[in-house]
């Protein structure tokens, strides 16, 4: 694996470990009613759609059992959503 894939991954790994402390102990209507948790969140997604579109060919290719397209796609989306005002777009 390339090193900057390595970096990559951490990224992607950091990102999602935020997600989960962010979400501890919170329900679904805290989205609507906590906009830093929002917008966190929003932010997190989009650090691992970013990271993983910038993940090689190579290594998208070593492990074909990830969605890579559909974890670009959904942090596009999370970020479209955002930019609606918290709307996230349908698939």
């Amino acid at each position: 694996m390339k090193p900057d894939d390595r970096i990559r991954l951490r990224h992607i790994v950091d990102a999602l470990n935020s997600t989960i402390r962010f979400t501890a102990g919170r329900r679904r209507g805290d989205l609507d009613e906590d906009e830093m948790l929002a917008f966190a969140l929003v932010h997190a997604l989009q650090i691992v759609g970013e990271a993983t579109s910038k993940i090689s060919i190579e290594t998208r290719e070593e492990h074909p059992q990830i969605p890579w397209a559909s974890i670009i796609a959904s942090s596009w989306r999370a970020g479209l959503g955002a930019a609606r005002g918290g709307k996230a777009a349908s698939p």
